[in-house]
C-alpha cells in the first residue's frame, strides 16, 4: 500500500524580482505569478514522486486560487483539503534577492485567505487516510494555524502514524511569540526532524554549537530521525544507531525557492516507501538541486525518474 503525506499551511502566488538588489521601495519588475508556498512545494514534490499527497490550505475563490488549485491537481495532489473562501483573497510574496542565496520577502498571509485556515477546516476522514503528517516552521505564523497543527498531529499519531518538522525558519517570523511555543510542542511529537545547518543551534541546549550535542539532546525528546540539510555542501543523518553523510551536487543556482521542501518530501517519501536511507539522502540531494535550477518555487519539483536522470548526469561529468 502506498503511504499516503499529509501536510499543511500556507498556498500562495509568488512574484520574484528580475534583478538582484531590486528591493521594494521603488519601482522594478518581477516574474510572476507562481505557485508558492512552502507545505504547497512539500506536498507537489510528494506528489510528483508518485506517493499520496494531501494538502490542507485555503485560498480566496480568485484567478491565484484557481491557479494554484490546477497546478496541484494537475501534479496529483489531493486538493479537496482545501477550501476557497469567498470573503478572502489568495496570499502573496515578493521577492527581492540579494544575491542568489540571500532574499528579502514580504508576506501578505495572516490577513489572507491561508492565514485564516483552521483546525475547522482539517476534515478528520481524510486525515484518518494519512499515514504521515509533515509540519512547516513558516506556517506556525497565527493560534488558528498552530491549532490545526495541533489537530492534524493527533489524528494521525492516534491511527499509529509518523510526523516530520522541517522547522524552515524566516528571520521575518522570529518575532511571533506564539511560533517559538509551538516549536518546543511540535518538537515532543515529531519522528523525524528536517533542520538545515543553520538552524540547529537555534534548537540547542546550553547554547551549544556542538552538532553531536544538539543531535544527541532532540533524541532524548523522542526524535528518532534528524537529518541536516546542508545545501551544496550535501545533507547528514543522525539516528541513535546510525549516522550517514553524503555531499552535494555542483550546479548554479536559478531560484534558491523550495529546496529544502523538495529535499524534505524526497527524502521522508523515499524513507517510508523503504529506501535504505543512503539511497533517501542522495535522492533528496538531487531533489533539492533540480529545484534551485529552475526558476519559480514550484517549478523545479521533479520526478523520481528526473531524479535518476540527473544522478546519472552528475556521475558522467
Amino acid at each position: 500500500m502506498k503511504v499516503t503525506i499529509a501536510t499543511l499551511g500556507e498556498l500562495l502566488v509568488e512574484f520574484l524580482a528580475k534583478k538582484e538588489n531590486q528591493g521594494f521601495s521603488a519601482p522594478g519588475e518581477f516574474w510572476g505569478p507562481y505557485p508558492s508556498g512552502a507545505p504547497a512545494i512539500f506536498a507537489d514534490q510528494v506528489a510528483k514522486l508518485g506517493f499520496n499527497s494531501l494538502l490542507f490550505s485555503c485560498v480566496g475563490s480568485d484567478a491565484f486560487g484557481e491557479m494554484n488549485i490546477a497546478r496541484l491537481a494537475r501534479d496529483g495532489v489531493n486538493v479537496r483539503g482545501i477550501s476557497v473562501l469567498p470573503k478572502a483573497t489568495t496570499g502573496s510574496a515578493f521577492v527581492s534577492y540579494r544575491t542568489q542565496a540571500q532574499r528579502d520577502f514580504i508576506f501578505n498571509m495572516p490577513n489572507s485567505a491561508c492565514g485564516l485556515l483552521s483546525a475547522d477546516h482539517l476534515d478528520e476522514t481524510l486525515l484518518g487516510q494519512c499515514q504521515h503528517f509533515h509540519i512547516m516552521g513558516s506556517s506556525l505564523f497565527s493560534f488558528r494555524l498552530i491549532d490545526a497543527v495541533r489537530k492534524a498531529i493527533g489524528v494521525v499519531k492516534a491511527n499509529g502514524g509518523t510526523v516530520s518538522f522541517d522547522p524552515n525558519i524566516r528571520k521575518e517570523m522570529l518575532n511571533i511569540p506564539e511560533m517559538s511555543q509551538a516549536f518546543e510542542y511540535i518538537l515532543d511529537y515529531t519522528d523525524f526532524f528536517l533542520p538545515s545547518d543553520g538552524e540547529l543551534d537555534y534548537f540547542g541546549l546550553s547554547q551549544t554549537r556542538d552538532e553531536s550535542k544538539i543531535v544527541a539532546s532532540l533524541f532524548t525528546r523522542g526524535i528518532k530521525h534528524v537529518v541536516v540539510k546542508r545545501g551544496p555542501r550535501g545533507a547528514s543523518y543522525y539516528s541513535e544507531d546510525e549516522q550517514y553523510h553524503v555531499p552535494g551536487y555542483p550546479v548554479d543556482v536559478v531560484d534558491p525557492t523550495g529546496a529544502g521542501d523538495c529535499f524534505g518530501a524526497t527524502f521522508v517519501s523515499l524513507f517510508l516507501a523503504g529506501y535504505s536511507v543512503p539511497d533517501a539522502l542522495v535522492r533528496a540531494n538531487a531533489s533539492g538541486s533540480l529545484a534551485i535550477s529552475s526558476r519559480g518555487p514550484m517549478e523545479g519539483t521533479s520526478t523520481l525518474a528526473e531524479i535518476e536522470a540527473f544522478m546519472a548526469r552528475q556521475e558522467r561529468s
